[in-house]
């Protein structure tokens, strides 16, 4: 005799759906806002870490993304095209190499609105709401990594 199937809830009521369909909608929040300057979002990624600190090496700016270094490294490659990175081998290793912001690339930061804010602020949600949600989202995502991992 074989087990009844298991009764999953509708699709709009899991977990997993909510968190794809969000990240649909803010990724195409993002992109409308970010067209006008020609960036893609995980371009714009990398811009804002090179603001908060310039000169990182390529694994440095891959590790805070989440990324492998072979994917980033076509983004940075872009973003060197468009003027707004320098890559340069660094004279202790070789091997590494940085990533600086241009003249251009600093500029951008003054040029380009608070995108971030302005997004969130059509979410609905109070600054403690998004605070609060960040954070349950980033230990979700450290226990379904390490729970991966073993």
């Amino acid at each position: 005799m074989s087990d009844p199937p298991i009764q999953l809830p509708p699709v709009e009521e899991q977990l997993c759906f909510a968190l794809y369909s969000t990240a649909m909608e803010m990724a195409r929040a993002y992109k409308a806002a970010l067209d006008p300057f020609s960036l893609t979002y995980p371009q714009y990624l990398v811009l804002q870490l090179l603001w908060q600190m310039d000169g990182q090496r390529i694994g440095q700016l891959a590790t805070r993304l989440l990324l492998e270094p072979s994917t980033i490294t076509p983004l940075i490659k872009r973003l060197e095209k468009s003027g707004l990175v320098v890559r340069t081998r660094e004279s202790s290793d070789e091997r590494q190499v940085l990533v600086r912001l241009t003249d251009k690339g600093r500029m951008l930061q003054s040029v380009v609105p608070c995108i971030n804010e302005t997004l969130l602020a059509h979410t609905g949600l109070s600054a403690q709401d998004v605070a609060a949600l960040t954070q349950k989202l980033q230990n979700m995502r450290q226990v379904l990594s390490e729970s991966s991992r073993s």
